[in-house]
C-alpha cells in the first residue's frame, strides 16, 4: 500500500491494484467485453459568476480555496478574508472529446459524478442533466443521446452560504424554523450549516474555520456499458460451530428501463478451491427496479484464520473477486458488447457484538462489545476529516493518522458525524490496522428540516454509504446522528418552544430514515445502530429513542466536559457504561504557531482569533493555573508558558479521566470503552487534538502511548479516603499475556533531588483480559518522615524482574506550590545521527542525550525546523541524571549537519518563581 500514500484521495471508486488487472481479466468462453470507464479528470477550467476570475488545466478533486488560493486559506486571517469565495456562484468547465463512431455499438453512456460539494446543476452540450443537492451523493445521468465527437461539460455551482439562507428563510415563513440558526460569534462561522447536505464543519465549529467550499471533490467518470456494472459489494460474515458464512450482496448500476440477465463470477483465491459462478438469471431476468445478485458462500470454519482489533491479535483479510456479466435478451450478450464489469474487496473474518445485558450493579445495561467471543475494552479517540478541505485530503495524510493511532495501541476511532464519510482507502486501511471505526452518519449538534426533498436525498445518502462501506470489518457500528437527540431533549437550541414538531421531525428523519436505510444493509456481524451519539442505547426503545436523559450513566454511552472542576482529579468524572467523548483543549506547539505566514500579527491575537470556543481561553487557563506555574499575561513568556503547560493540562487530564474508565471495566460499573476527543486536527487552532495539522504529536498523543497500553499500572487517588487505588491493566488474552516474576515499585521522590529517596515493592499479578484490583494504599503511609504533600511527589512501575512494563507518577499537591524545584541546569547533546530512504521519503534518526543535575520536570523537546517528526518520548519526568530520547524526522532529503539550535526544550522547573 505504501506505493499508493503520494496519491490523492479521489474518493470510493477504486478496487486496488488487483481490481485494475481484473477489470481487463475475460472469463474463457463467454461473450462479452470488459465495461469501459473514462476519467474526465483533466482539463477542468473554473470561472466565477460574471467571468472576473477564471483559472485553467485544473485536475480533479478540485475547490475553489484550492485552485484559487492554494494552501493559503489556513494562513493567518485567512479564514475570514477568503470567505468571499463561498459568497460567489462558479462553474466548472471541461471540454472533451469522444470519437462517438468508435463507440456506436455501445448501448448505455453513463457520466457518473462521485462527489460534487455541493449545490450545482449539471448540463452536457448546454443540456440540463440535473440538479445536486447532497455533497455525500453519487450522481449518475445517461447521457447516450447527448454525446457528441466535441463536448462542453458544465459544472455550475451555487453559493452554500446564500442557498443554505434562502432555505431557511423559506422555512421560516412556513414557520418551520430548524434551529440553530448562526453558530456562536466566536466561530467566525456561517449561518445555516444544516440546511444543506455539506461536511457541517465546513461551515466553522469550534476546533476550526468556516471554509464553505464548492468544487467537485471526487472523481467524474464516463461509464460505457451494456445494461448494467457491478458498483458494490456487501459481504455480511457470521459462523456456527463448522462454517463461516458470506451472505454476499452485488449491487447494479443500470439505466435500462427493461429487466436483463446476468451471470457473476466470484473468485476467492484464498478461501475456494474453485471459482463459484451463479447461473441463475443467465435464463430468470433481473429486475432493473432492484438490480442486485444474493448468494450465500460457506467455508469450513478451520480453513479460516480469524481477524482481530490491534492488540487482540492478526489482521488477516481475504480478497475476494467478482466479474458480472449482463445483458439484454434472452439469447446472451452479444460479441464484443461492454457487459463485463469488476469488484474487489477484501473481507475479515470476525464475529461483533453489542451486549446490552442487566449490568452487575443492577441499574440499566451494560454497553459492551464482544469480538470473537471476546469481551473487548474499545479505547481510542474521535477523528475528524485529515483536511477541512476534503479535496486536499492525501492517502499518506490519512496513513499517518491512522498508523499514528495503532501506535497509540488504539482498537477503535470514532468517525464524527459532522465530517464526511471517509475515502474507500481509509476503510481499507482501517482493516489492515485492526482499528475499528465507530461510523457517524454525517448529521451534528443542530436540528435538521423535514421536507420531502430533504428526505429523499439523506435517504439516498445512508444508502450510498451503507452499501460501501458494510463490509470492512473495521466498521463496527453505525450511528445515526452526534449529539442531536441531547441537544433536542435538554434545549440547546430552544426547541421547548415547539418541543412535539421537532420530536416529529427528528423520528422522522432518523427512524424513519436513517435507521431505516441502516437496517437495510444490517448484518449479523455488525450491531444494530444506534439511533443517536449519545444515547441509552436499547433502552431509549421505551422513549421511541428519544430518551428523558441521553446521557445517563447506568445505559448506553455519554459524552462528557467540565471545564471549571479539577480535571486532574478522577472524582469529577461520570462512571458510565462507555464514554464515546471527553476531552480537554490544548494548544499546538510554538514552532507550528510561527510556521503560519502571519509575521504581521502578534501571537495572542491569532490564538484568540483562533480560539473558537465560547468562553475564549478560560477553560484551558483555568486548569492551568490549578497546576501549573503559568506566568502573568504581560510576561514576556507568558505565551510560551500557555502553549506548554496547556499540553501538560490536556495530557494529564485525559490520562486521568481514561485511565479511571480503564479502572472501571471490572467494577460493578463495567465500564467498556474510551474514546477521547479528538484525535487529530484541521488547522493550528486551540484545540482538543492530540496531533496537530502538521502531524506532529502533542503531548496527550505520546502519554496515550503509556495510558493506553496493553499493560498499565494506575494509580487514581480516591480523595474521600485520602488514599491511591492501584490498578494492574491487561489488555491481552490468554496463553499471550505472562503474569511470571511481577512486582511493582513505589518510590518517593523528593523535587530537589535525582533518583528515589525510598522505594517499597510487592509481587503483583495480572488479569487476562481484565483489571487487576491491587491495592488501596493510604497516602500517609507513603508521605511520612522527611516525605510531605508538597515536597514529595510518587512514583509506581510495574515490572518484570528488572524491566518496567508500565509507569505512572501520582502529584499529592499542585506542581506550582512544590517545593524544592530547582534550576536542573539542562543541557543536551545530539548523537547517534543516521539517515534512510523511505518509500514516502527520508527518515533522519538523531539520539538526544539529555542531562540534568536536578530533577526536570516534565521535559518537553520541539523540533524547530519544519518537518513531521516523532520522539520516543515527550513530556517526561526526569529523575536520573542523563537519559536519551530518539527522534525520527521525516525530510526531503538528508540533512547532514545537525545543530542544537534545532531544537528548543522546556521544563516547568524554569517557570517556577
Amino acid at each position: 500500500m505504501r506505493c499508493l500514500l503520494s496519491r490523492k484521495v479521489y474518493g470510493g471508486t477504486s478496487c486496488g491494484l488487483l481490481g485494475l488487472l481484473l477489470c481487463f481479466h475475460v472469463v474463457p468462453g463467454v461473450k462479452g467485453d470488459a465495461v469501459q470507464v473514462i476519467e474526465l479528470g483533466h482539463n477542468w477550467s473554473i470561472s466565477n459568476q460574471n467571468g472576473s476570475m477564471t483559472i485553467a488545466d485544473q485536475t480533479l478533486p478540485s475547490g475553489i480555496y484550492s485552485a484559487f488560493y492554494p494552501n493559503q486559506l489556513l494562513d493567518a486571517y485567512n479564514d475570514v478574508r477568503l470567505r468571499w469565495l463561498a459568497y460567489d456562484n462558479w462553474t466548472y468547465t471541461n471540454n472533451f472529446k469522444f470519437d462517438v463512431d468508435h463507440y456506436k455499438r455501445v448501448r448505455s453512456f453513463n457520466l457518473t459524478f462521485h462527489g460534487i460539494d455541493t449545490i450545482a446543476e449539471i448540463r452536457l452540450n448546454r443540456q440540463l442533466l440535473g440538479r445536486t443537492d447532497n455533497m455525500f451523493v453519487r450522481y449518475s445521468y445517461d447521457v447516450s443521446k447527448l454525446l457528441q465527437n466535441d463536448n462542453v461539460l458544465e459544472v455550475e455551482i451555487t453559493s452554500p452560504v446564500l442557498v443554505a439562507r434562502a432555505k431557511a428563510n423559506a422555512l421560516d415563513l412556513a414557520e418551520l424554523y430548524v434551529p440553530p440558526a448562526c453558530p456562536p460569534e466566536s466561530y467566525h462561522g456561517e449561518c445555516h450549516m444544516n440546511m444543506l447536505r455539506k461536511m457541517q464543519a465546513s461551515f466553522s465549529w469550534d476546533w476550526g474555520p468556516a471554509a464553505p467550499s464548492m468544487g467537485i471533490w471526487k472523481s467524474v467518470q464516463l461509464e460505457m456499458y451494456e445494461v448494467a456494472l457491478l458498483r458494490d459489494v456487501d459481504v455480511d460474515i457470521s459462523s456456527n460451530d463448522t462454517h463461516w458464512n458470506m451472505h454476499i450482496s452485488c449491487y447494479m448500476d443500470t439505466m435500462s428501463r427493461e429487466n436483463f440477465y446476468a451471470e457473476l463470477v466470484f473468485y476467492a483465491v484464498e478461501l475456494l478451491k474453485e471459482t463459484v459462478v451463479i447461473d441463475t438469471y443467465t435464463s430468470k431476468p433481473i429486475s432493473y427496479l432492484t438490480p442486485v445478485i444474493v448468494f450465500d458462500q460457506a467455508v469450513p470454519i478451520d480453513e479460516v484464520k480469524t481477524w482481530w482489533p490491534n492488540g487482540f491479535g492478526d489482521q488477516k483479510l481475504y480478497p475476494l473477486h467478482f466479474t458480472l456479466n449482463a445483458w439484454l435478451g434472452a439469447s446472451g450478450p452479444e460479441l464484443r458488447a461492454k457487459t463485463k464489469s469488476q469488484k474487489s474487496v477484501r473481507v475479515g473474518f470476525r464475529t461483533l457484538e453489542l451486549v446490552e445485558r442487566p449490568a452487575p450493579d443492577g441499574q440499566g445495561n451494560t454497553f459492551l462489545f464482544r469480538v470473537n467471543g471476546l469481551e473487548m475494552f474499545m479505547k481510542g479517540s474521535n477523528y475528524i476529516p485529515s483536511h477541512i478541505l476534503p479535496e486536499q485530503q492525501t492517502f499518506e495524510g490519512i496513513a499517518y493518522i491512522l498508523e499514528s493511532a495503532r501506535e497509540a495501541h488504539m482498537n477503535m476511532i470514532r468517525v464524527w458525524g459532522g465530517g464526511i464519510y471517509e475515502s474507500d482507502y481509509f476503510y481499507d486501511l482501517a482493516d489492515t490496522l485492526g482499528i475499528f471505526i465507530w461510523q457517524d452518519m454525517m448529521f451534528a449538534c443542530a436540528m435538521y428540516p423535514t421536507t420531502p426533498d430533504f428526505l429523499a436525498s439523506v435517504s439516498e445518502e445512508v444508502r450510498q454509504n451503507a452499501k460501501r462501506l458494510s463490509h470492512h470489518a473495521s466498521v463496527a457500528i453505525f450511528a445515526g446522528n452526534n449529539e442531536n437527540e441531547a441537544a433536542l431533549v435538554q434545549n440547546w437550541y430552544h426547541t421547548f418552544g415547539d418541543l412535539d414538531r421537532f420530536k416529529a421531525e427528528y423520528r422522522e428523519l432518523y427512524l424513519g430514515n436513517v435507521i431505516h436505510e441502516l437496517k437495510i444493509v444490517s448484518h449479523r456481524s455488525r450491531p444494530e445502530p444506534l439511533v443517536s451519539s449519545p444515547s441509552n442505547g436499547k433502552a431509549g426503545e421505551r422513549y421511541n429513542y428519544i430518551s428523558e436523559n441521553p446521557q445517563e450513566t447506568s445505559n448506553g454511552d455519554v459524552h462528557f466536559y467540565d471545564y471549571f472542576k479539577d480535571a486532574w482529579n478522577a472524582d469529577i468524572y461520570p462512571r458510565p457504561r462507555f464514554a464515546s467523548e471527553y476531552g480537554l483543549q490544548s494548544l499546538p506547539g510554538a514552532f507550528a504557531w510561527s510556521r503560519l505566514k502571519a509575521d504581521d500579527y502578534p501571537l495572542a491575537e491569532l490564538m484568540s482569533h483562533r480560539q473558537h470556543h465560547p468562553l475564549a481561553m478560560v477553560p484551558i487557563t483555568t486548569q492551568v493555573h490549578r497546576h501549573l506555574p503559568l506566568p502573568l499575561p504581560e510576561d514576556e513568556n507568558y505565551n510560551e508558558a500557555l502553549i506548554y503547560f496547556s499540553q501538560i493540562s490536556q495530557a494529564m487530564a485525559t490520562k486521568v479521566e481514561t485511565e479511571l474508565y480503564r479502572s472501571l471495566r471490572d467494577t460493578d460499573h463495567n465500564t467498556m470503552g474510551a474514546l477521547y476527543w479528538q484525535l487529530n486536527d484541521v488547522w493550528i487552532a486551540p484545540s482538543w487534538s492530540g496531533i496537530d495539522f502538521y502531524g506532529n504529536w502533542k503531548l496527550l498523543h505520546y502519554w496515550a502511548r503509556d495510558f493506553l497500553a496493553p499493560i498499565a499500572i494506575v494509580a487514581l487517588e480516591d480523595t474521600t479516603k485520602k488514599a491511591l487505588n492501584i490498578s494492574l491493566i491487561c489488555d491481552s488474552q490468554k496463553p499471550s499475556v505472562d503474569t511470571a516474576n511481577l512486582n511493582v515499585v513505589a518510590n518517593i521522590h523528593l523535587w530537589s533531588q535525582l533518583l528515589p529517596r525510598q522505594s517499597q515493592n510487592w509481587s503483583v499479578t495480572l488479569r487476562p483480559n481484565g483489571v487487576q484490583y491491587d491495592k488501596v494504599i493510604p497516602i500517609k503511609d507513603l508521605l511520612k518522615g522527611e516525605f510531605n504533600e508538597h515536597n514529595a511527589y510518587l512514583e509506581f512501575q510495574l515490572r518484570r524482574d528488572q524491566t518496567v512494563l508500565s509507569r505512572t507518577y501520582f502529584f499529592p499537591s499542585s506542581i506550582a506550590s512544590a517545593v524544592g524545584i530547582l534550576d536542573p541546569e539542562l543541557d543536551f547533546d545530539l548523537t547517534s545521527k543516521t539517515c534512510v530512504s523511505t518509500t514516502s521519503g527520508t527518515r533522519n534518526s538523531i539520539s538526544i542525550t539529555i542531562t540534568v543535575k536536578h530533577p526536570a520536570v516534565f521535559v518537553y523537546l520541539e523540533l524547530q525546523l519544519p518537518y513531521r517528526y516523532k520522539l520516543s518520548e515527550n513530556g517526561y519526568m526526569q529523575t536520573t541524571p542523563v537519559h536519551v530520547v530518539h527522534a525520527t524526522i521525516e525530510t526531503s532529503s538528508c540533512i547532514r549537519i545537525w545543530r542544537k539550535s534545532y531544537f528548543n526544550i522546556w521544563t516547568v522547573n524554569e517557570f517556577m518563581p
